[in-house]
């Protein structure tokens, strides 16, 4: 199966529609590997597939183009996803050479063996003609791996963006505009919080880099072809790279006894009581992809966690590491919980935050055992003093 973006240029990848885990991403809607064929004097493959898939892409490749006529294969990326079938594609084609930046040049040498392979090293900014159209490369370092560049098809104004703009989403349909945008935008943010959040810095800079591109399609590597609603996805990334947030609080939370359950549902409906969005999630009930896509815009958080062998509870350990190590930035908020003879269970929640650089908006609060109807409503308080802060956002 092939589909024509352009003329003499096809999508050839393929639509992975049973894959629920990605490296510990949720993957509901499952995800597809896109690679593209320009056809042209000198013919050329951009990037392939996840190599359980490699049959199904030279079989696409193979319906566009026949055995001798592909002269160049363009790896954006290294990782096996989008590479994982260079060795198929490179043992089809030995007469093509692999394009790509020397970073990425090192990286391939340590995932495969290319002693067989043809290279043609670019650099940021170089060109490469095929005839009646020419790529031009851009190197965008940490978005998200050192390697990464796009390349961009210049007369036709058409970027392969990599995995920028992508989304996990498995569709029959290739384009932006032949698909639900709810969920490709939904998509598209549990994506990048999932997966870009902590290179927000690197992203917005590519960004900027790429900014005077005239573009009229958008090719990433995974999800569907932005053709239509281009402006929405830009709009959205620049907000996404800045940490812009909404007034929306959350609290998160695992509990033992239930004491630390009543203790966040208290200060949910505290938090509720301002008119901030405010949503209570109990992790065992929730994943991490849910969770680090709710956080990644909300402006206030409490994290609760009661004591377990003196520390906080492994599942709340876990969300905090995954969050952790995604960077989340202009946080604020509390930690909270109930312990019964150790506080450690609250100390490690809020030792995170900070870890987070979460602007800590009071002290821990904390309950021994049960909580009474003064803690509850010292919760509350505290809640409304979380929704209040989630207001303080930028609309």
């Amino acid at each position: 199966m092939n589909t024509l973006l352009i003329p003499d240029v096809y999508w050839v990848g393929a639509v992975d529609w049973n894959v629920r885990d990605f490296h510990g991403y949720q993957t509901d809607r499952g995800s597809t590997y896109n690679a593209y064929v320009i056809r042209d004097e000198r013919s050329v493959l951009i990037d392939t597939v996840k190599a359980p898939f490699a049959d199904v892409l030279l079989r696409n490749v193979n319906e566009v183009l026949n055995l001798s006529s592909l002269t160049y294969v363009v790896c954006n990326h290294a990782e096996p996803d989008h590479s994982g079938s260079l060795s198929a594609v490179m043992s089809r084609y030995p007469q093509a050479e692999l394009v790509c930046n020397a970073k990425c040049k090192d990286a391939l040498s340590r995932h495969y063996d290319v002693s067989g392979w043809k290279f043609k090293v670019v650099a940021d900014g170089d060109t490469l003609s095929l005839g009646r159209k020419t790529l031009a490369f851009a190197d965008t370092p940490m978005a998200h791996w050192p390697e990464s560049m796009v390349t961009y098809l210049t007369d036709d104004r058409l970027l392969f963006s990599m995995d920028a703009f992508g989304q996990h989403y498995a569709s029959s349909e290739r384009f932006d505009d032949h698909n639900a945008m709810d969920e490709v935008m939904a998509e598209a943010k549990t994506y990048y919080a999932n997966i870009l959040m902590l290179y927000g810095q690197p992203v917005g800079r590519a960004m900027d880099k790429l900014a005077n591109l005239k573009i009229d399609m958008i090719a990433p590597s995974h999800g569907i072809v932005w053709r239509t609603h281009i402006p929405m996805i830009l709009s959205a990334y620049r907000d996404w790279t800045v940490g812009k947030m909404t007034r929306k609080a959350l609290v998160i939370y695992d509990t033992m006894w239930q004491s630390t359950d009543r203790m966040a549902q208290a200060i949910a409906e505290g938090a509720a009581q301002t008119g901030a969005e405010t949503k209570l999630f109990a992790i065992r009930s929730s994943s991490l992809t849910v969770l680090a896509t709710e956080v990644m815009d909300a402006a206030a958080i409490a994290c609760g966690s009661p004591s377990l062998n003196s520390t906080l509870m492994p599942q709340m350990a876990a969300v905090l590491t995954y969050l952790k190590g995604l960077k989340p930035i202009n946080k604020a908020g509390f930690a909270f919980g109930s312990y019964g003879w150790a506080k450690g269970g609250v100390l490690d929640v809020e030792a995170y935050m900070k870890a987070m650089k979460f602007d800590l908006l009071r002290e821990p609060l904390l309950c021994q055992f049960a909580p009474t109807s003064a803690i509850l409503n010292e919760c509350r308080e505290a809640g409304r003093q979380l929704g209040e802060r989630a207001l303080k956002a930028s609309p």
